[in-house]
């Protein structure tokens, strides 16, 4: 354990946001999305949920401000409906760490299937929500005066 990390980051989790630069996505998934077949580089928190990975999450990064939406979810397909309390519990983790973070936009199924083959890497969560799959983009982290020269 580390002082201000929450327990829900494991050590592998902490290793790919440190590695992550700026611009680079990190999909947090539902317990269905096809991670493996669909990305090399799969980090299993299958006990956690992603509004709690969410919030340990945007503990230690912040949003990629150069862009429009650097919070991405999957639209859901024609004939379905999305679960409104699935996008507000998202919300509620982001919103506590960051209160001005734009909107979640919304991308079609493969479309966001194709997005995350780039992102750096997939955390396949324990959240059984339909639709339940979310992009986050990188920020500038902003380097302390303590650190700089370094």
């Amino acid at each position: 354990m580390l002082i201000g990390v929450s327990p829900a980051i494991g050590p592998e989790l902490i290793k790919i946001l440190h590695e992550m630069g700026h611009g680079d996505e990190l999909v947090l998934s539902d317990a269905f999305y096809p991670a493996h077949s669909l990305h090399p580089r799969v980090i299993r928190a299958d006990a956690v949920g992603v509004p709690e990975l969410l919030d340990g999450i945007l503990a230690l990064i912040n949003l990629d401000a150069y862009v429009s939406d650097p919070l991405v979810m999957m639209a859901a397909v024609e004939g379905d409906t999305l679960d409104p309390e699935v996008e507000k519990s998202y919300r509620k983790a982001i919103e506590g760490r960051w209160p001005d973070a734009p909107a979640i936009a919304r991308i079609g199924r493969f479309d966001f299937y194709e997005r995350s083959k780039t992102a750096y890497a997939v955390v396949v969560t324990g959240t059984t929500a339909k639709y339940g799959n979310i992009i986050v983009k990188k920020g500038v982290v902003p380097v302390s005066p303590r650190y700089r020269g370094h």
